[in-house]
């Protein structure tokens, strides 16, 4: 009798561990920044967009959908469609173009008149669309980030 108790908790014991599965990794929303703009002979900006992932696992990056404000005047879309695998605590960048309004190229020109000590305010914010590499499905994280755009020295049209 003791055994089959012995048997039956061991065997309960098994079930229970079994289902615990693997640990699962934490994840967090994707910090979003410009890491460098260039104001293109047509009007659009180049933006060079950084994605730093602050998971603790990879995770696929397909889309970012959200604004850009410049010196607190009216946003504009910021939206762009991608692949990017970026891992654990790592960072990549892609490519978006905009159309800023003619009160956002002012405020750059403005800026850009003030030489290398000229800078302009801008924020960022969206969701971001990634799928992390515990799950079956991609999900949105949002994103909110702020910093300063400053004219490069001597690369005419280019700001980080």
């Amino acid at each position: 009798m003791r055994s089959l108790l012995r048997c039956i908790a061991l065997g309960a014991l098994m079930i229970v561990l079994a289902a615990c599965g693997p640990a699962r990794k934490s994840v967090f929303p994707p910090a979003i920044s410009i890491q460098e703009m260039t104001v293109r002979p047509d009007g659009q900006w180049q933006l060079t967009v950084r994605i730093q992932n602050n998971s603790y696992g990879g995770m696929g990056f397909s889309a970012i959908d959200g604004e850009l404000r410049v010196a607190e005047l009216v946003p504009v879309r910021l939206h762009s469609s991608f692949d990017l695998d970026i891992p654990a605590f790592a960072g990549d960048v892609t490519q978006v173009r905009i159309l800023p309004t003619a009160e956002m190229t002012a405020a750059l020109k403005a800026a850009a008149a003030k030489g290398s000590s000229g800078s302009v305010p801008y924020a960022v914010s969206g969701h971001a669309v990634a799928k992390p590499e515990q799950e079956d499905k991609p999900r949105d994280f949002p994103f909110h980030g702020n910093d300063w755009l400053s004219p490069v020295p001597g690369i005419a049209n280019t700001w980080r």
